[in-house]
């Protein structure tokens, strides 16, 4: 399924002129019968939206290199695109799968002791810990520190689990849509999405005892 991109319009001698970008598909079976530098029409097409993809998933150091990781991904399979949905979809299930890999790859089981979390992180766990009012925490500083514990938390996940947890919970998509991205069936995406938030929960709330035990000791 093809997406048109208008490129401008403009009067001129009292005519109106129309430009219209090419097909996706036309451009790639030019590309596929040999004209690959026109590859650089689809880079520069969808460097952006992939971009996009991949800062939601992977830190921040890695974002250029994934990108292009992804883009060589995509060249590679462009013989297997059967226009049946738009390319834009098509590569972000590379894109998708691309990230999942990535956490694959750099998963680490062992356990990351409390002292590997600054002293600001600490305070947001005294915070949760004294149970203070909902209005502190919806200081933007408190925020953020939560969220820099959810990342903590979600780096002792399996890639299966973080991934799963950030497509359902974090963006919000339907089970459906994450089983396509990631090319699982809709009921493993549940049964992984219920063991990835009881261990979530799990590995929070033993961060939260812990400093509570801190606390009493201290």
């Amino acid at each position: 399924m093809d997406m048109i991109y208008p490129l401008m319009s403009h009067l001129e001698k009292g005519e109106q002129c129309i430009l219209v970008e090419e097909l996706d598909s036309d451009i790639i079976k030019r590309i596929l019968n040999g004209d690959t530098d026109d590859f650089e029409i689809i880079l520069k097409r969808y460097q952006a939206y992939v971009f996009s993809i991949v800062s939601k998933h992977l830190p921040p150091e890695t974002v250029e290199e994934g990108a292009h990781e992804i883009f060589i991904r995509i060249y590679k399979a462009l013989s297997s695109y059967r226009n049946e949905s738009p390319l834009k979809y098509w590569i972000s299930k590379i894109a998708t799968r691309y990230c999942y890999d990535f956490w694959r790859e750099r998963y680490r089981s062992k356990e990351i002791p409390m002292a590997s979390l600054t002293e600001e992180h600490g305070q947001w766990l005294d915070a949760v810990v004294a149970e203070h009012s909902q209005q502190s925490f919806d200081n933007e500083e408190v925020l953020r520190e939560s969220r820099e514990v959810l990342a903590w938390a979600l780096d002792r996940l399996t890639a299966e689990e973080r991934m799963v947890i950030t497509l359902l919970y974090m963006e919000e998509l339907s089970v459906k849509e994450t089983a396509d991205l990631l090319g699982w069936t809709v009921v493993n995406v549940k049964v992984k999405a219920h063991r990835s938030r009881n261990k979530l929960r799990k590995l929070i709330s033993g961060l939260l005892k812990q400093k509570e035990a801190q606390n009493e000791t201290a």
